[in-house]
């Protein structure tokens, strides 16, 4: 799998790819692009907007952080011994 999909797989089912990394990143990349176009491009962004996607990418980022330390779940797991 390309490495740049294989950063969106969930870190639980590893079945397919998480809708909190896609988001979390989407939301991160509003940010990118805002923070540009007011920096070089002189375009306004209202200030409610930029913060509600920071905190959108805060949110996403410390859950994926958190599913990674998570305890996994061992019960539907046979024991081999």
């Amino acid at each position: 799998m390309p490495p740049i999909i294989s950063i969106f797989q969930s870190s639980v089912n590893d079945d397919g790819i998480s809708s909190k990394r896609v988001i979390t990143f989407l939301a991160f990349m509003c940010c990118t692009v805002a923070f540009f176009a007011n920096l070089f491009f002189g375009f306004k962004i209202d200030t409610q907007l930029y913060d509600g996607m920071m905190y959108i990418t805060m949110t996403g980022l410390g859950v994926t952080v958190a599913e990674k330390f998570a305890k996994k779940d061992t019960i539907n797991k046979p024991i081999i011994s």
